[in-house]
């Protein structure tokens, strides 16, 4: 496994509320742990809210005596929301909040859990979106009230629906996936995707030679094409230390 991370303000923020964490060596129960999270709130509350709540939640997944994957991170993401509420009733960190997608890869399989509007792409021969995104444009789109690509450049594309944070109840959208050989996953904040379109990410990561030169061209991409958030890149390789077959 070869993996590559890293965080950027952008051309037009002053300060930077993405936050990602990434572990190739066990977290408590888990193998590997990875995450994004994209914090929302005035002043610094939503640099606040993302740093806390990846914090929080690699913490309680490594004091966690649950087994399964999808178990160990719900009780973990549960108890984070909680927790974060408690901090936000501090009136300077009041309305702050977090997206949050999460990944965790055992041999073959994958388990990703998101709120918000975070993402984890497949990329092998094309590129696929696995997680849903919890925006008020993607439920247009989803209703048909929108056509996707309008989606990207739409005045509201950043409402989201779902937010660590943002209620009493967190609602986590699972999903598990099986790897094959030359697959790269990316997680990423909207920073990189409201500037770069898939078909754009997926030319960019094919003509790259490894992990470090793929996550600094996307961001380098992101700014160039305007910059208007903070971007978040997270990139895993999941075979490639394994040796190739002749």
């Amino acid at each position: 496994m070869k993996t590559f991370s890293m965080t950027d303000v952008g051309r037009t923020r002053q300060l930077n509320q993405d936050y990602v964490f990434t572990s190739e060596e066990p977290v408590g129960n888990l193998d590997n742990l990875f995450i994004v999270a994209d914090g929302m709130g005035g002043h610094n509350a939503g640099d606040y809210a993302s740093k806390f709540t990846v914090e929080n939640v690699v913490e309680l997944i490594k004091n966690s005596e649950e087994t399964q994957p999808a178990a160990i991170i719900e009780e973990a993401v549960a108890e984070t929301n909680r927790r974060l509420l408690e901090q936000a009733k501090s009136p300077e960190l009041s309305g702050m909040g977090t997206t949050l997608v999460l990944c965790t890869i055992h041999g073959t399989e994958a388990c990703i859990a998101n709120v918000g509007d975070s993402r984890l792409y497949l990329i092998g021969e094309d590129i696929r979106q696995v997680t849903h995104d919890h925006s008020l444009v993607e439920e247009m789109v989803r209703l048909g009230e929108i056509e996707p690509e309008s989606a990207r450049m739409h005045p509201n594309k950043n409402i989201i629906t779902r937010a660590i944070g943002a209620g009493e109840e967190v609602k986590i959208d699972f999903f598990q996936i099986t790897l094959e050989k030359n697959t790269i996953l990316l997680m990423c904040s909207d920073g990189l995707t409201n500037m770069v379109d898939d078909k754009d990410i997926k030319f960019i990561v094919d003509r790259q030679r490894d992990v470090v030169e793929i996550t600094e061209s996307l961001i380098k991409a992101a700014n160039e094409n305007g910059g208007k958030d903070n971007i978040a890149i997270v990139i895993i390789e999941p075979f490639a230390d394994e040796v190739k077959e002749c």
